[in-house]
């Protein structure tokens, strides 16, 4: 029995000697190091009974770095009580242009402008908002693409005192407008006659020739109308947050308490002192007592 009981202290002892190392060697994780925060501003009540910290962190802040600890200071013991917690609207605003395409089938200001509204309500891509005017100086109109179309022209010429009809003697194109026209057509007429063998024979003519072709012109197929709104764009945006951290305060105790004499001078509070010295003496009396009354007995003992 007595050697079971020394082997189970034994493996106790063991495991108890081997336990730190195996803590050595498996480390617990470390925890993540947070970013310490700092007030941007501390108020002091007149009494000294609160203080308060205002920490103003952004979204990317984490609210686990406002000290929360116990501190002194002023001779006040201050203990976190309250941390109140604010959402902080924040204005944004600028000036913003706009350019503005639209189509058009004229390009007459009055039909350009009737699709232009003086102002519009824009949004901007990273969500500020406003009302934007047009500006009239940069309304700008271009053609947006172009067509085409082809015609049939005609064009004649007259060629008179012809020896005969022969259309050897007409030519067979003629150039109009920068175009090639090609003969189409010949109206010969008489312009003189003689008499041969008692019959009136025409003499001389003048050919009236005809000559046809095509022709391409090209056409706007409607116009690009542009134009800038400026103005001012703004949204609110909650992008900071406040914390308010209060701390009440105690006074703190003087560790000797002293109090003022009439001559100026500080004097010990002597109870404090002579409360033990007097269980000392105390204690030491009844032990002289004891040790008194034992060797009188002694001596009773002896003389017998």
């Amino acid at each position: 029995m007595k050697r079971t009981i020394l082997r189970c202290a034994a493996g106790l002892l063991m495991a108890a000697a081997l336990l730190p190392t195996a803590l050595a060697a498996e480390p617990f994780p470390a925890a993540p190091e947070v970013q310490v925060c700092y007030p941007t501003s501390v108020t002091r009540s007149e009494d000294g009974t609160e203080i308060r910290k205002v920490y103003d962190l952004s979204p990317e802040q984490d609210p686990a770095g406002i000290p929360r600890s116990d501190f002194e200071q002023d001779g006040f013991h201050y203990t976190l009580t309250d941390l109140l917690q604010q959402e902080l609207p924040e204005h944004e605003s600028r000036a913003h242009t706009e350019t503005v395409s639209v189509q058009s089938k004229n390009k007459d200001m009055e039909s350009v402008l009737a699709l232009l509204p003086q102002e519009k309500e824009f949004v901007t891509e990273d969500g500020l908002s406003g009302t934007l005017t047009l500006q009239l100086d940069t309304v700008q109109v271009e053609a947006a693409g172009y067509g085409s179309s082809t015609r049939e022209v005609s064009a004649t010429r007259s060629y008179p005192n012809l020896a005969s009809q022969d259309t050897a003697n007409i030519p067979k194109s003629i150039e109009e407008d920068g175009r090639t026209l090609t003969l189409q057509d010949i109206d010969w007429r008489t312009d003189n006659t003689a008499s041969v063998a008692g019959y009136n024979l025409g003499d001389r003519y003048t050919a009236v020739a005809t000559y046809t072709g095509t022709a391409t012109s090209s056409y706007v197929t409607g116009y690009t109308v542009t134009a800038d709104y400026t103005g001012t764009v703004s949204r609110i945006a909650l992008n900071r947050v406040r914390y308010v951290a209060i701390f009440e305060g105690e006074p703190l105790e003087p560790v000797v308490p002293v109090e003022e004499l009439g001559d100026g001078l500080a004097q010990f509070n002597w109870a404090a002192i002579l409360l033990p010295l007097g269980v000392v003496f105390a204690v030491g009396g009844v032990i002289g007592a004891c040790l008194f009354v034992k060797r009188r007995r002694e001596s009773k003992e002896e003389i017998e």
